[in-house]
């Protein structure tokens, strides 16, 4: 398997990911997308260095897996906003095939234009060349 992975990932908008590995425990993952929000079309860039928590072998289909990290985000729409941004991701990587599925939690802290926090949710699918 090589180092980078591209995938798309549907939460509270579609976002672009691209993932490069830095070693077999760590990883860095930038996500470009677009949404909408209070009658607004919106643009980010979330930038996250996650670490491999845990994996497991459950299933002979596949190989489970929980990811952690932090980051940023920054965004445009209507206003600029700035948030520190945690990641939580459970997925799998299927056997045979060059793909995995995951579902995330993202504890966000927004920094500019209005300090308050929040939960995002999203499920990913990646392909690993």
């Amino acid at each position: 398997a090589q180092d980078f992975n591209i995938g798309a990932r549907v939460g509270s908008g579609f976002q672009a990911v691209g993932q490069l590995h830095l070693n077999d425990k760590n990883y860095v993952e930038g996500r470009f997308g677009a949404g909408w929000l209070d009658s607004c079309v919106t643009a980010d860039f979330t930038a996250l260095y996650n670490w491999k928590i845990c994996t497991m072998y459950w299933t002979d289909e596949g190989t489970w897996f929980f990811d952690a990290g932090v980051g940023a985000n920054v965004g445009v729409g209507g206003v600029v906003t700035a948030a520190a941004v945690g990641s939580a991701q459970f997925g799998v990587k299927f056997n045979g095939a060059p793909v995995s599925v995951t579902f995330d939690l993202e504890p966000t802290l927004h920094l500019v234009n209005g300090v308050g926090f929040g939960v995002g949710t999203g499920v990913s699918i990646v392909y690993h060349f």
